[in-house]
């Protein structure tokens, strides 16, 4: 169901791949519903952030990761903003006190977002790698100039040292 409404680029099996990381407890996968219909999807990666730049300055801070909302007609009707506080709400039931998110730089409206609702810049900028496999099955290597975002959860209880 989830790739009928919310397809995944290329051959990617990006929903199955996300609950496999589910099923072995590193993610935690939501989806947005109306009605019977999923329109967004966003992940939880519980060991935060795979870049080094990253993992260096925010040690075990878990990152909101594959925020997307499908079809792009609904896109600014607070879909996403929902399944952000959804990811908020378990990291920080889960007793932790940041989250963090990336942001490409050729995603300006993202960062807007995102910052408007409490999230901040930390100077922390890093390459998204990441690769698909296209249509006609063939994978492509992408290297995204990205930085690094940070919300402090108010209510968790501190993170153990």
């Amino acid at each position: 169901m989830l790739e009928r409404h919310l397809p995944s680029p290329g051959r990617t099996r990006r929903h199955a791949d996300r609950f496999d990381r589910q099923e072995q407890g590193l993610t935690t996968f939501l989806t947005a519903w109306a009605d019977d219909v999923p329109v967004g999807t966003a992940q939880i990666l519980w060991q935060g952030c795979a870049a080094p730049e990253v993992q260096a300055r925010f040690p075990g801070c878990p990152e909101l990761n594959g925020l997307g909302i499908w079809p792009p007609e609904l896109r600014s009707r607070g879909i996403g903003t929902a399944l952000i506080r959804a990811v908020e709400d378990q990291v920080r039931a889960a007793g932790h006190a940041l989250i963090g998110l990336g942001v490409d730089d050729d995603n300006p409206r993202a960062a807007a977002l995102y910052l408007r609702i409490g999230y901040r810049e930390t100077g922390c900028r890093y390459l998204d790698r990441y690769a698909y496999v296209d249509g006609e099955g063939i994978r492509h290597e992408v290297a995204e100039p990205a930085r690094f975002l940070v919300k402090e959860l108010g209510g968790a209880s501190p993170e153990p040292e």
